[in-house]
């Protein structure tokens, strides 16, 4: 079962957090989440991983993280396999408006792993407000932010990242086929999909990241209600949305307040997100 507890022989070294400025992170909402997750579990399983941020809070030592975005999950496992040398390979990249587009123009598969995990921090970091957008050819189209003096290389932060990464097993993969083959009883999966718009229904025209949709968000629910009945401890974010409420009526919905970095208003950085928990 697993304990919430820093990992033997690293007490002096730094606690793992979120390595990626993520739009819709968790960091925030740590404190509801963890009071929401059960004593005891067999693997924490989270299948939208994004930056990661209950992940990191928990550092399990048995673990299956995944995500569809290949470009996330390639930086993830090098920062397990070897995060001395993407901070060695950080230490080419400055904060400077004509290398940001340079560095934006390459393809993060034409690099070597090293050099397009290095890629993909710097972007992260120096790019406006921690976005991650594609165009429909799949390139990396957020421009550059302006920012004093930011902090491109966090090199303790990484490693203490690659030591809590090293005790996953780090997908690339749906989260459909990452549950069905991983998820078993007495397991502890924690989703954190793609949010509903908030502007409500009229708003699904939109499509936000990866392209989830209404049609995906019901799969999802059906997936849930299938490792409530398997055995799984289940918790669960999105937005708050009348949909929510219909798809796990059945279930523990709680509203907490949240902020929305995205915002350039700061009237409109306040807002109320859900949290699902779903019993075995």
């Amino acid at each position: 079962m697993a304990v919430l507890e820093a990992v033997e022989g690293a007490a002096d070294a730094p606690a793992a957090r979120p390595v990626l400025k993520w739009a819709g992170g968790k960091q925030q909402l740590l404190p509801q989440l963890l009071s929401r997750v059960p004593k005891t579990y067999g693997r924490y399983i989270e299948p939208f991983f994004g930056g990661g941020a209950l992940f990191f809070a928990l550092a399990p030592e048995n673990a299956v993280i995944a995500d569809s975005n290949a470009e996330i999950i390639s930086l993830y496992r090098q920062l397990a396999k070897d995060a001395g040398a993407v901070i060695a390979a950080m230490k080419g990249h400055t904060y400077d408006e004509a290398h940001f587009y340079a560095v934006r123009a390459q393809a993060f598969d034409a690099l070597t792993p090293t050099e397009a995990a290095a890629r993909t921090l710097y972007l992260n970091r120096s790019c406006f407000n921690g976005l991650y957008r594609v165009n429909r050819q799949g390139d990396f189209n957020v421009p550059f932010g302006r920012y004093v003096n930011p902090r491109l290389c966090d090199a303790a932060g990484l490693e203490a990242a690659g030591r809590a990464l090293a005790a996953a097993e780090i997908l690339c993969a749906d989260y459909r086929d990452v549950l069905a083959t991983h998820a078993r009883p007495g397991d502890f999966v924690y989703l954190d999909p793609p949010y509903l718009p908030a502007g409500g229904y009229a708003d699904f025209k939109r499509y936000t990241k990866e392209q989830f949709r209404e049609a995906d968000h019901r799969a999802l629910a059906a997936e849930v209600r299938r490792l409530a009945a398997l055995g799984c401890h289940v918790l669960l974010s999105n937005a708050k949305h009348p949909l929510v409420w219909e798809l796990y009526g059945d279930y523990a919905i709680e509203v907490v307040p949240a902020r929305r970095n995205i915002s350039s208003r700061a009237a409109t950085r306040r807002g109320e997100e859900v949290i699902v928990t779903i019993a075995p």
